[in-house]
């Protein structure tokens, strides 16, 4: 595409984003107290997680129900997180806005802490598409082969130790211990968690549960069973479904412009993992070309704006670029 019809191009779609946002605006009044938009989506979302929490230690609900519901609830704080990022709750009030930030947190623990991430995250924005977009890598982004890219999904800890060597190459800004301690104290405390379960329950597996543990392990890990359900892997469900999504559909390499930095993914076969990642691949791109709107906003207008991202060159389900690392031919 001709330089000049890539900014039309360009031009016209942010102009149709933001025109379609005023109509909303306009029509329903309520949408212009977004403080209090933001902060009710944020007490509603942890209101479910810890009623889930309750539930399943009182006996209420089962295991699989406590995890799936709870993703979905940890999904909607991920959303709150960018948004918080781009400052679009409580841009005035410092203190309320960091009260969010650090509760987000504590929902979504298996994350670096949101101040740290608010930098890779505008840097995702200058560089997507390229060696230096850290964001992305740290997810899987650009990694050809399948079982290292499903571990980097998975396990985000195990794959900044795995590809440190390769991102302090191609990142000049890159440090393994600023990006390490940028998970401290919860996601280090998430990882405990985590790895103690799966070497408890693995060492089980291998010797049978005839082996006599001390009452003080046995006790740790009554805690550690009721924190798996209740936090643990329903965020281990969402950031591996938000992970798969977004991984898949960011390019790397070979990008030119902002029309070519995503494609969007709303193909039926992905429908379980948007569930746990609230539709992102179905309106991320949109957040590429107009980054300051809350995520309400992008979900609602995204019917009428996939149509003109289609008819200006975006792509849809691209899913063959994964076949090549993400590259964007």
């Amino acid at each position: 595409m001709h330089h000049h019809s890539v900014s039309t191009a360009i031009n016209t779609i942010v102009s149709e984003i933001k025109n379609e946002e005023q109509k909303l605006r306009s029509k329903y009044r309520f949408l212009r107290y977004q403080n209090l938009i933001g902060l009710g989506i944020l007490l509603f979302a942890l209101s479910g997680m810890l009623a889930m929490a309750w539930l399943y230690y009182a006996g209420k609900v089962n295991a699989l129900v406590c995890v799936l519901c709870t993703a979905i609830f940890a999904s909607l704080s991920h959303e709150l997180e960018h948004d918080l990022i781009h400052k679009q709750y409580f841009r005035a009030n410092s203190l309320l806005h960091n009260v969010m930030m650090l509760t987000v947190w504590f929902m979504r623990p298996n994350t670096i802490n949101p101040w740290y991430r608010r930098k890779i995250h505008i840097h995702h924005h200058k560089t997507s598409g390229t060696k230096e977009d850290l964001e992305e890598r740290l997810v899987g982004n650009g990694i050809r082969n399948p079982f290292l890219r499903l571990i980097v999904i998975v396990d985000g800890l195990l794959g900044l130790v795995i590809f440190r060597k390769a991102l302090a190459r191609d990142i000049s800004s890159f440090h393994f211990l600023k990006v390490f301690n940028a998970g401290f104290p919860i996601t280090t405390s998430y990882y405990i968690v985590l790895y103690s379960a799966v070497f408890y329950h693995g060492f089980n597996l291998l010797i049978g549960e005839a082996y006599s543990y001390p009452w003080w392990l046995q006790e740790y890990m009554n805690w550690v069973n009721i924190l798996l359900v209740v936090l643990v892997l329903p965020n281990l469900l969402r950031s591996v479904s938000l992970n798969l999504v977004t991984s898949s559909m960011h390019y790397y390499g070979g990008v030119k412009n902002l029309l070519e930095q995503t494609h969007v993914i709303n193909h039926w076969l992905v429908l379980p993992f948007q569930l746990f990642c609230f539709n992102f691949g179905t309106t991320h791109t949109i957040h590429h070309f107009v980054p300051n709107q809350p995520f309400y906003i992008r979900q609602w207008l995204s019917p009428r704006i996939l149509p003109i991202l289609k008819e200006h060159g975006v792509r849809f389900n691209d899913f063959e670029s994964i076949r090549n690392a993400n590259r964007y031919a």
